[in-house]
């Protein structure tokens, strides 16, 4: 019995040791607004591709480099703020004919599923819910670098995706197809480790 104890007691001081190991190599981050960027572009009357931006995303990411399928990403991006940059536009989007913010301020993506495609680059499939409609949305992901911010003196990570939605699927049609069914949503951003 006590040759069992030897032999067992250091295996489960060991187990108790290293389990926590594949736990911490998931890490968990913060967006920073301030570093996040959320653009998105149409095409008008195919003259041009105007833009409008969403600031103040906020958002979470869970992030596990070698086992990218564990990853998560939850982001909120707040559309009552949206800004064409032309003040008419942007209170026609404010309006109950394109974002209704007064009934829908916020927009939400939660991941489902991720899968590496290789050579830091990410497809982030997930649930888009915006002006309480919910569907598919696949967003194209690069890491583009993960380690400790020189600044806050904590590990951070930041990314590249993009991604395109159709406007109609979420009641924001008029003038389709005149003006763009196809929104492209372009996001740059980086986080913090909690």
């Amino acid at each position: 019995m006590k040759n069992v104890k030897k032999i067992v007691l250091p295996l489960l001081a060991a187990a108790t040791l290293y389990a926590p190991l594949s736990e911490a190599a998931a890490m968990h981050y913060s967006l920073d607004p301030a570093h996040t960027s959320v653009i998105v572009t149409w095409n008008h009357f195919g003259f041009s591709h105007p833009t409008a931006d969403i600031p103040n995303t906020t958002g979470t990411v869970v992030f596990d480099k070698e086992k990218p399928e564990q990853s998560r990403v939850d982001v909120t991006l707040p559309v009552a703020q949206i800004d064409s940059h032309v003040p008419a536009l942007t209170k026609e989007f404010l309006g109950a004919d394109y974002f209704d913010v007064s009934k829908y301020p916020s927009a939400v993506f939660h991941s489902t599923k991720v899968t590496s495609k290789g050579d830091n680059k990410f497809d982030v499939e997930g649930n888009l819910t915006l002006k309480g409609i919910t569907k598919p949305v696949t967003l194209h992901a690069t890491l583009t670098k993960q380690g400790e911010h020189p600044m806050v003196k904590k590990q951070a990570i930041g990314f590249d995706a993009t991604g395109v939605i159709k406007r109609s699927d979420f009641k924001l049609d008029k003038y389709v197809p005149a003006v763009g069914d196809d929104v492209t949503l372009t996001i740059s951003t980086e986080g913090y480790a909690k």
